[in-house]
C-alpha cells in the first residue's frame, strides 16, 4: 500500500453529515460534502473518516457496523472536520439486527431541507458526537471581501436534530471577524429563521 494511504478496519461509532461552512461576515454558505465515520479499531484507535454519499446510499451503513478499506490524509486539514478521506476497497463485514436502535442517516438533501441550529460544543463533545443529527463542520472565514486571500479557520458544531431534543443547548452566539477591526455577531434569530418549517418534534 502506497505509503500516503492508511488501511483501516473497525467498528463505526458514529455517522454525521460532512459539511462545510464558509462565512464572509454575515453571510454564510453551506457545503455538503458527503458523511463523516468514527471508526474504532480493535487496539482503541479512533479514525475520523470523510465519504461521499453515493458510498453511505451504497451500504445504508448504521452505528455498530463493522467495516474496512484504505483512505488517505486530507489535504488541507482547515479545511476538512475529517483526518481521512478518498475512501477506496470499501467493505461492510457486519450488519446490526433489525431490531437496532440506531438508524441509517438520511440523504443530505435532509439536512439540507431540515436547516441547522447553534450547538454548544461541549455539548457536543459530551452528548451528540454520535449522534446522526449532530455536526462538526470546517468553517473558512474571509475576513475582507477586497482582500480575499485573508482568511480565519475554525470548527463549529450544530444540530439537524428535533427542537424538543432535551440535550440541545445553544452555547455561546457565534462571532464572525470583518474588515477593518469589524464583528458580526449571529443573533439567534439566525437559527429561527432556518428551522421556522420545523415543529418542536420535527
Amino acid at each position: 500500500m502506497p505509503e500516503d494511504k492508511r488501511s483501516f478496519y473497525g467498528v463505526i461509532h458514529s455517522i454525521q453529515p460532512r459539511i462545510r461552512l464558509n462565512r464572509s461576515f454575515d453571510e454564510a454558505f453551506h457545503t455538503y460534502l458527503g458523511y463523516a465515520l468514527t471508526i474504532v479499531e480493535a487496539d482503541g484507535s479512533i479514525l475520523h473518516i470523510g465519504i461521499s454519499e453515493q458510498l453511505h446510499e451504497k451500504h445504508r451503513l448504521k452505528v455498530g457496523v463493522v467495516v474496512s478499506g484504505s483512505c488517505k490524509p486530507v489535504e488541507d486539514t482547515k479545511l476538512e472536520s475529517v483526518d481521512y478521506y478518498r475512501v477506496t476497497g470499501f467493505k461492510v463485514h457486519d450488519s446490526l439486527d433489525a431490531e437496532s436502535q440506531y438508524e441509517v442517516p438520511p440523504p443530505l438533501a435532509t439536512y439540507r431541507e431540515r436547516g441547522p441550529r447553534r450547538l454548544a460544543a461541549k455539548t457536543y463533545d459530551s452528548k451528540c458526537g454520535n449522534c446522526m443529527w449532530g455536526c462538526k463542520m470546517a468553517v473558512e472565514i474571509i475576513v475582507d471581501q477586497w482582500k480575499p486571500w485573508i482568511r480565519k479557520y475554525r470548527l463549529e458544531t450544530f444540530c439537524y436534530g428535533p427542537k424538543s431534543c432535551k440535550h440541545y443547548s445553544p452555547g455561546p452566539k457565534r462571532r464572525v471577524s470583518g474588515r477593518n477591526g469589524m464583528v458580526y455577531v449571529e443573533e439567534d434569530w439566525v437559527d429561527e429563521m432556518l428551522t421556522e418549517h420545523r415543529g418542536e418534534d420535527d
